[in-house]
């Protein structure tokens, strides 16, 4: 979860290495996975007492079928490795799928054929047969049914090599671009502007505009890249509005749902951002959590799904797909998307860690919004279970986290299958160099929205303290604040590793200090209810990883203790940015040892921008570290020298 985009590179460098010769003995493997699968008595894991289809009259005749006996195919023997999956995966899939019983043969025929019987209704039957048959004959399998006389399979033509040296790339990647032009120009053309401005804002003049902005926490907005070719239109920047009616009085039911969750007035991020996705245009939203990003996006995907000339029913799969980088964010957005019930418009989130089955599906029986975590929506996409071709209007939630997180690849991944035209909007609440790649890879001319300032800050309605401690008194400070806490009180408190989360749930267990805990381990019915108890008051203690530093919206956590000090600074503003929400004031308190001092420097940074105290200690701690890394620096460099001024590298100076 926590590996980095390079981890991954050097991951895939590795697997590649190793690739010939995993392919070279996959026959092998596959064929001693069958052997050791089916001992006597293994029937996959169904239950002993169903009949075991052995008889030979099953495995040389012809496919036969029944409503007792079930319905008895043969496939080549080298096959059965790719039709049972690694542990077991593909063919508990496939009986998921078709709702049939799938049982292989222990023995072959003596021809290289197995046979495999389907059990089930007749329907699930024939489903099974028709998704085996697509497994193996896509893939080159030699399948025998009713009608086929058994031959060997042809042996396959030898591909010539590709010259590398001498491949035309210009040429492959125009043709790629010919391919996809084809590919999408068959589509119907999506709809994008269905924003009908106020008068009285089209009309405003600029010093009204700054001041807007000014009194709305500092808005700022521009094109963040640059823009050649690109006409007057495309390159307008929308007026702010400051009412719920200036943004959407051409759509009286999306105000009507505004009106039932009370709101008075839109939050700086919505008084911008709604103007500019109502017309049409890609959007970077930048401002801290809690600040309203999740509606500021979804009002106007309701209003796009609603306007697209396509019947919802003729659409292959939803038009608006949400990603996020954490399940806890995937839920609560789905949570917030139910609040509003606009036109019957139906969302589903898909996650790891929940029920595949149930989440297939429910996105079968056909939903405008995919909310979804990056690896779950590309096993899916990848299964063929969703078609995300018909994604008009795409999130990237919380996208300053993806890349930390190693999902860079599965986003791309995912993608290819996504129209280039779409409208594309990014929320975030830092604007590091991988969040900058992102919007370059997957944006269109994006406007940039944001509040407060793009200098990485920390929320400042939080009081941030600081206390120099060694790792021994940790656990005796941490007690004497539990034993403070009010009775309105609720603390999250962070930590560096999952296992120390255990560990420190265990040791307050036995001191009867009630609390709960959530980390990547955990399931997730245990994860919901970690945080539900917390909601509820059922707890104030929660022990957490940074899996619970973002996306967490629990409007009243009065306190934030910084156990460990987190891996980096912005990691830092996102756990402090946990309390002090929704108008409410907190305070943070962060245990930092000698060890952290590489993190003296950017932490002052953020004390100071929020006018917090900063110990002195913290700043001796900076000095010291600069001096150090200088003096390091100088050593390398002088090694390095040295090696490089004779002698072959082989200097006695080595490192």
């Amino acid at each position: 979860m926590n590996d980095s985009w390079e981890d991954n590179r050097m991951s895939s460098r590795r697997y590649d290495r190793g690739y010939d010769h995993r392919r070279e003995n996959r026959r092998e493997r596959d064929t001693q996975f069958y052997r050791r699968s089916h001992r006597p008595g293994d029937n996959w894991g169904h239950d002993s007492s169903t009949q075991n289809y052995n008889d030979n009259s099953y495995r040389r005749g012809n496919d036969s079928s029944d409503s007792t006996n079930g319905l008895v195919m043969y496939i080549d023997t080298n096959s059965i490795g790719r039709l049972i999956g690694k542990g077991g995966s593909k063919i508990r899939a496939l009986e998921d799928e078709s709702s049939a019983t799938i049982k292989i043969d222990r023995q072959n025929d003596g021809n290289g054929q197995t046979a495999v019987t389907l059990i089930g209704t007749d329907d699930a039957k024939q489903r099974a047969k028709s998704l085996i048959e697509e497994l193996l004959i896509d893939r080159g399998s030699t399948l025998e049914n009713a009608q086929s006389t058994r031959k060997a399979a042809p042996e396959p033509e030898e591909k010539p090599e590709i010259d590398w040296e001498n491949f035309d790339w210009g040429k492959a990647n125009e043709e790629y671009e010919k391919r996809q032009q084809q590919k999408w120009s068959a589509l119907p053309p999506i709809i994008k502007n269905f924003y009908k401005e106020d008068p009285a804002i089209a009309n405003m003049p600029k010093s009204k505009v700054d001041h807007i902005r000014q009194i709305n926490n500092n808005i700022e907005v521009k094109h963040v890249f640059e823009n050649e070719g690109s006409s007057e239109e495309e390159t307008k920047i929308p007026n702010p509005v400051e009412t719920f009616e200036q943004a959407f009085q051409a759509y009286p039911d999306i105000l009507t749902e505004i009106r039932k969750q009370k709101f008075e007035k839109p939050s700086p991020i919505q008084c911008q951002a709604w103007p500019v996705l109502l017309s049409g245009q890609d959007l970077i939203g930048i401002a801290q959590t809690g600040t309203g990003k999740t509606l500021a996006f979804l009002l106007p995907a309701l209003i796009h799904i609603d306007g697209q000339l396509t019947p919802r029913e003729e659409r292959p799969g939803p038009n608006v797909l949400v990603m996020a980088p954490t399940r806890e964010l995937a839920l609560q957005i789905e949570k917030e998307v139910g609040k509003y019930s606009y036109h019957g418009i139906k969302a589903v989130c898909v996650y790891g860690g929940g029920n595949r089955k149930e989440q297939i599906i429910s996105v079968s029986k056909g939903v405008q919004i995919v909310i979804a975590t990056p690896g779950r929506l590309n096993d899916l996409v990848q299964a063929g279970k969703l078609d995300v071709s018909a994604v008009t209007y795409l999130i990237l939630d919380e996208a300053d986290r993806m890349p930390s997180m190693g999902f860079e690849p599965q986003i791309r991944k995912t993608l290819l299958g996504v129209r280039p035209d779409r409208q594309t909007v990014m929320t975030s609440a830092t604007w590091p160099p991988g969040v900058r790649r992102l919007a370059q890879s997957y944006m269109k001319n994006p406007i940039q929205v944001f509040v407060g300032s793009l200098d990485l800050a920390a929320v400042h309605s939080v009081t941030q303290k600081i206390y120099m401690v060694s790792e021994d008194e940790k656990m005796d400070i941490m007690h004497e604040f539990f034993r403070t806490m009010g009775p309105d009180d609720k603390v999250m408190v962070f930590f560096g590793k999952k296992s120390k989360v255990d560990d420190m749930s265990s040791e307050l267990a036995l001191s009867n200090v009630e609390c709960q805990s959530i980390h990547g381990d955990r399931e997730q019915a245990d994860r919901e209810q970690a945080l539900e108890d917390l909601k509820t008051g059922a707890v104030q203690i929660l022990l957490a990883t940074d899996v619970a530093s973002r996306g967490i919206d629990i409007e009243d956590v009065t306190h934030v203790l910084n156990y460990d000090f987190p891996r980096d600074i912005e990691e830092y503003v996102h756990r402090v940015g946990r309390t002090g929400r929704a108008g409410r004031t907190g305070e943070s308190i962060t245990f930092m040892t000698r060890q952290d001092w590489h993190h003296a420097k950017a932490l002052i940074d953020i004390l100071e921008e929020a006018s917090q105290e900063v110990p002195e200690e913290v700043y001796k701690m900076a000095e010291r570290y600069d001096a150090w890394k200088k003096k390091k620096d100088a050593e390398q460099s002088y090694v390095r020298s040295f090696r490089g001024g004779g002698g072959g590298g082989r200097s006695r100076y080595r490192t």
